[in-house]
């Protein structure tokens, strides 16, 4: 199950959603939320198929005030959640509401929205000021200009906000539509894959923003494929899968979940059989054997207490260590390991 394109202007529209029928308690209780939050974002057994497609398959949940990680492996059915919270699609059935009202066709809920879409929806021609005001306008802003000053600021592309967009470098335009996104100052901000192309001083730029957002008490919900990446920003994640939720909450127990799961990693050292003695002989190590090449293949069911030892043991050994890389590191196979397939 992927996403995939939407189905053509012939084929039948997704049935209407249902009208909003969860209790307050009943919602304060969705998968996604600490005891006693008050929910901003919620789906309610929300599914979304293209044809024989199925990109989202019943799903609820809550998202409160904060930054929450909507994190998944590629195809998993994050884009196409972010566009049913955006109301850009409808649910083929289910209900979707943020603070309340439905999204879809609603444009009181649409000035509250800021979106980052993950494609290059940009205009080249225009320079990243003009870019930013224009979506000031369009959301009817009393000060445009200073309402792009301001967006433009957040996101420190001062320097280059009079040239053209089509000049920019891929993490530069991934900054400029942030702001474009804030310049109405929306209290709900949908950002899909936004460190995606930035170099490391653009991405540290970004993450301190969409933390200091959070703090200010807006919904963040920013979608990533990349774990270690939702980490430094993200106190809650929901974990997508097969466009399922797969686990839902405070991302350091869901770490640690994942962290259990039985990992494979593969060494390449200067004396390998020495290293291998070494490393059976540790309590991190469930199993390890050489292969042909003379690379090491060991499991182990800690991976934090593995990594640790590795080098250590190395060092004790007298062993050069030349290469160490996970062989399972793939979020499909850990998030696998979550929902027990």
């Amino acid at each position: 199950m992927t996403e995939t394109t939407p189905r053509p202007r012939w084929s039948a529209r997704p049935a209407a959603a249902a009208p909003l029928s969860m209790p307050p308690a009943e919602r304060e209780a969705l998968p996604g939320l600490v005891a006693g939050a008050s929910p901003t974002v919620v789906f309610e057994h929300v599914s979304r198929w293209y044809g024989d497609i199925v990109a989202v398959s019943d799903v609820s949940f809550g998202v409160a005030a904060g930054v929450t990680g909507l994190l998944g492996p590629n195809g998993a059915g994050k884009s196409t959640i972010l566009k049913l919270m955006a109301g850009l699609i409808s649910p083929s059935t289910g209900t979707i509401a943020i603070h309340g009202q439905k999204t879809r066709g609603n444009p009181a809920v649409y000035k509250r929205l800021g979106l980052v879409p993950e494609q290059e929806i940009v205009y080249p021609f225009l320079t990243g000021r003009e870019f930013v005001r224009l979506n000031a306008v369009l959301q009817e802003v009393v000060d445009p200009a200073a309402a792009t000053a301001r967006a433009i600021g957040l996101v420190e592309m001062e320097e280059a906000a009079e040239r053209a967009v089509g000049g920019y470098s891929k993490g530069m335009r991934q900054r400029i539509k942030v702001a474009a996104a804030l310049v109405h100052d929306p209290d709900v901000l949908l950002l899909d894959e936004p460190l995606n192309g930035t170099d490391p001083v653009q991405r540290a730029g970004l993450i301190a923003l969409l933390r200091r957002l959070g703090a200010e008490g807006r919904t963040v919900i920013v979608s990533s494929h990349v774990l270690t990446e939702v980490e430094r920003f993200a106190d809650n994640i929901l974990v997508i899968v097969n466009g399922k939720l797969a686990a839902a909450g405070d991302i350091l127990a869901i770490r640690d979940k994942m962290d259990e799961h039985p990992r494979e990693v593969m060494i390449r050292a200067d004396d390998p059989r020495r290293f291998a003695a070494a490393l059976i002989g540790d309590r991190s190590t469930s199993a390890v054997r050489v292969d042909g090449d003379g690379r090491l293949l060991a499991q182990t069911h800690d991976i934090r207490a593995f990594s640790r030892a590795v080098p250590l043991l190395a060092r004790r050994e007298g062993v050069r260590l030349l290469e160490v890389q996970a062989v399972d590191e793939s979020l499909a196979s850990v998030f696998a390991y979550l929902v027990g397939r």
